[in-house]
């Protein structure tokens, strides 16, 4: 009897080879599917873009308020000048919103006044005895106004004082007498005033404007401007 040698031999090593082949194809099956589950899905684009969102709307501007009254300035400054019947003078000086006022004749009627200026330029300042001015200040080049006084009413026109002219005043004891003096001096160098000694007035002797200095019944005094 012969020996199927080696026809077996080739069989067997035929069949290692299909079997061998039939593994590695099953190796790459699953190595492929692994590569395939492992891999991260891809986002699904949308069809749509999300609108931007709108940008915050500004908050609403305020009207602008109108200036208060404090916020004015009326400049300080001087003002003198006469009455339209011509009979007396009327000075005012205004400091820090405030002014006073004198109003003469030179002989025997005067009055002290004050009061607050308005920021739109009026004013109304008051006396003793129920004396009262009214008055505007106009382009801040004169003031134009009437004062009321002993019954009497008088409209006037106070240009702005130019240096050495304006409102002046002074008050002392002269002889054991108390001494009080107003003086209004004009742009064109006249002066009006009036000296009360304890309620008796009369006219006052003329002041140098650039010093102050006057003489009343002797004794040397110094006017200085008034100021409110």
């Amino acid at each position: 009897m012969k020996r199927p040698g080696p026809l077996l031999t080739l069989l067997a090593g035929l069949l290692l080879g299909l079997l061998t082949l039939t593994l590695d194809a099953t190796a790459g099956t699953r190595n492929a599917s692994s590569s395939d589950q492992e891999k991260p899905a891809s986002p699904t684009p949308t069809s749509s873009t999300a609108a931007p969102a709108p940008a915050p709307s500004p908050p609403p501007s305020s009207p602008s308020s109108p200036s208060s009254p404090s916020s004015s300035k009326i400049a300080d400054a001087s003002y003198a000048g006469r009455t339209d019947d011509d009979s007396s003078s009327v000075a005012v000086s205004v400091r820090d919103g405030r002014a006073i006022a004198y109003f003469c004749d030179g002989r025997s009627k005067e009055s002290w006044l004050k009061g607050p200026v308005r920021p739109d330029g009026s004013m109304r300042l008051t006396g003793s005895h129920g004396a009262a001015l009214d008055g505007t200040l106009r382009d801040g080049s004169r003031i134009r106004g009437t004062v009321d006084l002993d019954g009497g009413h008088y409209a006037f026109t106070a240009p702005k004082a130019v240096k050495g002219s304006g409102l002046y005043r002074a008050a002392a004891t002269v002889r054991g007498a108390k001494v009080e003096g107003g003086w209004i001096v004009l742009a064109d160098g006249r002066q009006v005033g009036i000296v009360d000694r304890e309620g008796t007035p009369s006219s006052a002797p003329r002041i140098d404007p650039e010093t102050g200095a006057v003489t009343v019944d002797g004794q040397p005094l110094t006017a200085t401007p008034a100021l409110p």
